[in-house]
């Protein structure tokens, strides 16, 4: 596998997603098939998580690295307990955008700790606005009314403008492509379209089931006329696309068709410490024991410099049959 071409200084480190936990109250097909993670499935202890103040730490090194963006995942990041706690800490990180992704779920529940606790933004998974075909996407039972009273109270609470991701996966959620535009267009949220991606080992990924991103912007703007916007900034992971009647816009994220590793700017870190340098990695890097033997923070910043400048990821670059089958880490374990 070739280096990228683009070296750090070109490509500078920007965006950081940390895994809270593993664990998440969804078993859905896209990365936590119930075939492996169910009832019996031992998830991770509590003393092999890395604490609230680890966290903070490497966020804070990050941060001289030239982090700006966090943002909390999982498994399901609202399954961790105190969370609002890990926000306020991160908080006094100064110029930091501090966002979270989560299904949804309990969010309803916690939207008004967590802004009170300085979280600035949420991005929420929502596959359908139908129940049956939400329920075959999650995998569970959870009413789709309850997201959709989360993203509502998340709003009204000012966690916006929030970011909706629809993971589209052929013959099963095609049909709610345009309704989920329709539903969302004027409300000042944004739907994010994305490619169904071979994330992990046991989603049973086959290249048949991606519907490509001309397809649904084809399907959208042949109701609801749409024109490309320029990017925000390097890196930026959605395509942007506006309504022509000036009543919001839609991302699209075009992992499979359309690469973007080259202007990457984003690493991840996993609830037990792994440092990964891409969602499709084969391995991490372990801070967490860095952490608990001893080292100071210029050993740990230096570990991280290295990490980042010697990275080969290009994954989606180099998607074919090949590299489908190669051990992959799982989603629910690196986040999103």
């Amino acid at each position: 596998m070739t280096k990228l071409v683009h070296d750090t200084m070109d490509r500078p480190l920007h965006d950081l997603r940390i895994s809270v936990t593993d664990r998440c109250n969804f078993r859905c097909p896209y990365c936590m098939p119930k075939e492996t993670f169910g009832q019996d499935y031992e998830f991770l202890k509590r003393q092999e998580l890395l604490t609230f103040e680890e966290i903070e730490r490497l966020v804070r090194i990050l941060a001289n690295h030239g982090v700006r963006k966090v943002r909390l995942t999982g498994g399901e990041p609202l399954l961790r307990k105190s969370l609002d706690k890990l926000v306020t800490m991160l908080k006094q990180v100064p110029d930091l955008d501090l966002a979270l992704t989560t299904n949804g779920a309990l969010l309803a529940s916690k939207a008004t700790l967590l802004k009170n606790a300085g979280l600035n933004r949420v991005t929420v998974s929502l596959d359908s606005l139908n129940a049956e075909t939400f329920a075959l996407m999650s995998d569970v039972k959870l009413p789709v009314e309850r997201v959709l009273q989360g993203i509502e109270t998340a709003t009204n609470v000012g966690l916006t403008p929030i970011k909706i991701n629809m993971v589209v996966k052929a013959g099963i959620n095609e049909h709610s492509i345009l309704p989920m535009a329709h539903y969302f267009k004027g409300t000042g949220n944004v739907v994010r379209f994305i490619e169904y991606m071979d994330v992990g080992q046991t989603n049973g990924w086959r290249l048949d089931e991606v519907v490509s991103a001309s397809k649904i912007i084809g399907l959208i703007d042949s109701e609801l006329p749409l024109e490309p916007v320029s990017p925000g900034y390097r890196g930026e992971v959605a395509r942007r696309w506006k309504y022509k009647d000036g009543t919001g816009e839609i991302g699209i994220i075009t992992s499979v068709n359309q690469p973007f590793c080259g202007d990457c700017t984003r690493i991840r870190l996993s609830a037990d410490g792994q440092l990964y340098t891409c969602l499709f990695a084969t391995k991490g890097h372990n801070l967490l024991k860095l952490l608990r033997d001893g080292a100071n923070d210029t050993e740990v910043s230096e570990t991280i410099s290295s990490i980042w400048k010697n990275r080969t990821d290009r994954y989606s670059e180099i998607r074919s049959s090949e590299t489908v089958n190669l051990p992959k880490i799982e989603m629910s374990y690196i986040g999103g």
